[in-house]
């Protein structure tokens, strides 16, 4: 009984309706042909983190991005 978790930034990054149901069909069938799990006890959990509660190499994401969006 395989569970996955997907960590993706929240807020205006975060995944569409639509792009979360494509991540836990394509995660599911992953697992059914690699490993030959059964997909009715297969579990995709995706998580929303804040960027701001998330860090790269000392900084905040929205840091980060905000730093990226001027350059």
């Amino acid at each position: 009984m395989p569970f996955v978790t997907i960590r993706v930034t929240g807020g205006n990054e975060a995944p569409s309706v639509e792009q979360k149901q494509q991540l836990i069909a394509g995660v599911t069938k992953l697992l059914v042909e690699v490993l030959g799990k059964n997909p009715e006890t297969t579990h995709v959990i995706i998580e929303e983190v804040p960027m701001d509660n998330w860090g790269i190499a000392g900084e905040t994401t929205t840091v980060r991005r905000a730093r990226s969006a001027k350059s």
